[in-house]
């Protein structure tokens, strides 16, 4: 059910268009990214520039889309966030997630992200140079508050085996929304258990995720890399430019930017993939081990809630 809520959520846009250029991380594409405000109530979506009629495609989780980026993804759970266009199921735009993490994590609840590729730019695998690309192009609060999304009582969502979960609770009075990753790859893995957490109740949380959620980049084992690359993959990549880590949990050729800089990553990419519910979420969302598969279970469910 939607009601108000509890903590108000202050309705923000962009100052001016942000720009963002790049690569993207599996097309391995340039694309130039424009990220322009939008009419309250309007949402977030995506504009492919870069088609006839330039197609929209909302960025919703009805508009979630199983086609792989490469075929070596075609049996596996999904490494990444795909969209596509209601009307033309060809029109589809890759790796979403980050973008979508920094606008929720920024506040700002209307976009048009328009780009002229079918993958957005990758960067360092961060969500860094889209927070710092919003951000000096400046961030403005509008009259009035966003209405959110308020559960009355607890949903989970459970990996097949149980191994991972994501559970969403309801707030108590006075509390704020918070979002919680607990990795654990399990005894003798390289990169060892951590917690990352953020609350979104104000200004000041917004201030907190640009500075210590938005920078933590995606990250792959030795052996994951060396086999994406034996299959054509990251060829325009090197550990220097995204992490990659050892057997004894050392990044290659590059340095960690937080002690549980993993766990950070894995909150981003919640927040963004829960963006796609379309609106702020007033609960404590815990996701234990989860990825995107497991944060598309818990989207759809609180869709489903309204």
């Amino acid at each position: 059910m939607t009601t108000t809520p509890p903590t108000p959520h202050p309705r923000q846009t962009l100052g001016s268009p942000a720009k963002v250029q790049g690569i993207g991380l599996f097309t391995e594409r340039d694309v130039c990214c424009v990220i322009r405000s939008a009419r309250a109530g309007d949402g977030l979506r995506f504009v492919r520039t870069d088609l006839p009629g330039q197609p929209t495609i909302p960025a919703t989780i009805g508009a979630l889309c199983d086609t792989p980026v490469h075929p070596a993804f075609a049996a596996i759970p999904p490494r990444h966030t795909a969209l596509a266009s209601p009307d033309d199921a060809a029109c589809v735009v890759y790796t979403t997630e980050h973008v979508l993490g920094a606008l929720a994590g920024l506040g700002i609840p209307d976009a048009t992200i328009q780009l002229d590729a079918p993958e957005l730019p990758i960067g360092d695998g961060s969500a860094q140079l889209f927070t710092e690309a919003i951000i000096e192009a400046g961030i403005v609060t509008l009259d009035g508050c966003i209405e959110g999304l308020v559960i009355a009582e607890p949903i989970v969502v459970k990996s097949p085996d149980g191994h991972a979960s994501i559970r969403a609770e309801p707030l108590g009075p006075g509390e704020a929304p918070s979002f919680r990753y607990e990795l654990d790859f399990g005894p003798g893995a390289p990169i060892p258990p951590q917690v990352a957490t953020w609350h979104a109740d104000s200004r000041e949380s917004f201030n907190t995720f640009s500075r210590e959620i938005a920078p933590a980049r995606t990250f792959s084992l030795a052996a994951e890399a060396a086999q994406m690359q034996s299959l054509g993959m990251f060829k325009a990549f090197t550990p220097r430019d995204l992490l990659v880590i050892d057997d004894a949990g050392v990044p290659l050729d590059n340095a960690w930017r937080f002690d549980d800089e993993p766990a950070r990553h894995k909150l981003l990419d919640l927040i963004g993939d829960l963006a796609l519910v379309g609106c702020p979420l007033c609960a404590h969302i815990t996701s234990t081990r989860g990825g995107h598969s497991l944060n598309h279970a818990m989207a759809k469910a609180l869709r489903s809630s309204q």
